[in-house]
């Protein structure tokens, strides 16, 4: 079974009603590129206020330091290809879409697959940040659970209902307020920024190459890699909102490239900034870390309880954002036939509500049975990882195989660029199993019950309406033209 294969005789389409694709549109035309660099900005937010300090245990300051600057290339390699990518193709189905042009059904599925691996646990993890900020801040009164975690979905999801413009609005400002709640933040840490509190991690004098700047040694860094990668994982979203864009092969790439910008602006003040007021050792249990580095005697201040409640706000546009992207990944995949067609339907308001509500169920389910939110963002990164190596394999292949495609905006640096992105993909693909090999392997069973699926059945009812599908079959075509 090979990715590149895109016989016709490898995979079957069938015929849909005539209403097929009315019933299933999204809103034209509602983000501006403002809007969409702030969904791609709330995609990855809460990752600044918490989980990141985690790498603190794996690597040290120098070590999580190193892997946030590696992950910080592979994001910016990976952005950039999918900017071209994006502008070649602009539709909601993203990876997916980019991915069956260039690899095939199976390619396109495993992208897919991956990326909605990723967008339906990260939400249920977040939720359960979510509560635990409820309860550490007494709002309302109420604990963590299963109640906080159920008007998360309830409330959010009833947003991204009512209509997509809302929805990109309201994320927005949420985001604003996280954004300008982490400035202030890095402006008081710094009022107490000590260089020797970065690296005040005790030194594993057994591990190969380690000192006081790598106190876990060089392994340490690699190990660190998923921790590095919180400061940017879900920017690569953007393209989703392709098909509710405005002109999407000019704002696109805008968007993803102001994005990342933003986002490593941030990394660096948020990393450098809790580690050097408080003390790396300090903050790298912590759940809290921001609300913790800005209080070295244990007792609240002013600035510390905006900053909590601002944690609270990156935590909501994260959650907020991750159920967009993720309900336009399950869209596209359904509307193609990937996935069960009836997940493609959308309302009066062009929502793809059962898009929305399907993946919110089981969000809520996994939430509320486990509670166990850093063991679902681990199995979320594995997820991650698989679709970023197989997205920048897509641009590879499509510079390589279709040279002369119409290429609105094209990649710096070209091929070695979205080589580079694989290469630290793959790198962080098995790192994820120096941190939670369990995480890793339930995403691998996912992942053997999806192909499963569609290895006996969606393979062989694919839709050849389906924008992605019209694009890879002009692609075939073209190709058996020139073959004669």
């Amino acid at each position: 079974m090979s990715l590149e294969s895109t016989e016709p005789s490898k995979v079957s389409t069938t015929g849909e009603p005539d209403d097929y694709l009315e019933r299933r549109a999204l809103r034209r035309g509602n983000a501006g590129w403002v809007l969409l660099t702030g969904l791609g900005v709330a995609y990855v937010v809460s990752g600044d206020f918490s989980g990141w300090n985690s790498g603190l245990k794996e690597g040290g300051f120098g070590g999580l330091g190193i892997a946030m600057a590696l992950m910080g290339v592979m994001y910016a390699c990976m952005v950039f290809s999918l900017a071209e990518l994006s502008s070649v193709l602009p539709t909601a189905g993203g990876g997916y879409g980019f991915a069956r042009r260039a690899l095939g059904p199976w390619g396109g599925f495993l992208t897919g697959t991956a990326i909605l691996i990723e967008y339906i646990l990260a939400p249920a993890a977040i939720a359960i940040f979510i509560g635990d900020y409820v309860e550490s801040l007494n709002l309302f009164g109420l604990e963590s659970g299963w109640p906080v975690y159920l008007a998360c979905f309830v409330i959010f999801i009833g947003i991204h209902l009512w209509g997509v413009g809302e929805a990109l609005r309201f994320s927005f400002v949420v985001t604003g307020i996280a954004v300008a709640a982490l400035l202030v933040f890095a402006v008081g840490a710094f009022m107490d920024f000590d260089a020797s509190h970065l690296n005040d991690i005790a030194v594993d004098h057994d591990a190969f190459g380690s000192n006081s700047w790598l106190p876990l040694g060089l392994l340490g860094i690699w190990a660190a890699f998923p921790f590095g990668m919180w400061f940017f994982l879900g920017v690569e979203g953007v393209p989703l909102a392709a098909e509710e864009t405005k002109d999407p092969a000019r704002t696109l790439p805008r968007a993803i490239r102001w994005s990342l910008c933003i986002l490593v602006a941030l990394a660096l003040l948020t990393f450098f900034a809790s580690a050097g007021a408080r003390g790396s050792a300090a903050i790298q249990d912590t759940g809290n870390p921001l609300v913790d580095a800005l209080q070295p005697d244990g007792e609240a201040t002013a600035l510390s309880r905006v900053i909590n409640y601002a944690g609270l706000a990156g935590l909501v546009a994260s959650f907020f954002s991750l159920i967009y992207a993720g309900s336009r990944q399950l869209f596209a995949l359904s509307r193609a036939g990937y996935l069960p067609r009836f997940l493609s339907l959308t309302s009066s308001r062009k929502a793809p509500y059962l898009g929305l509500i399907v993946p919110g169920a089981i969000g809520f389910s996994l939430a509320a049975a486990t509670g166990d939110g850093a063991r679902m963002l681990n199995v979320a990164v594995f997820g991650a990882t698989i679709s970023y190596a197989l997205m920048s394999l897509s641009h590879i292949v499509l510079r390589r195989r279709e040279p002369h495609l119409p290429r609105p905006y094209r990649t710096p640096g070209g091929i070695l660029t979205s080589s580079v992105a694989l290469a630290l993909a793959c790198a962080a693909l098995v790192a994820t199993f120096l941190v939670d090999v369990t995480a890793a392997f339930i995403a691998l069973g996912v992942y053997v019950v999806a192909i499963a699926y569609f290895g006996l059945y969606s393979r062989k009812h694919l839709v050849a309406r389906a924008p992605e599908e019209e694009f890879a079959a002009l692609a075939e075509a073209e190709a058996e033209l020139e073959r004669k």
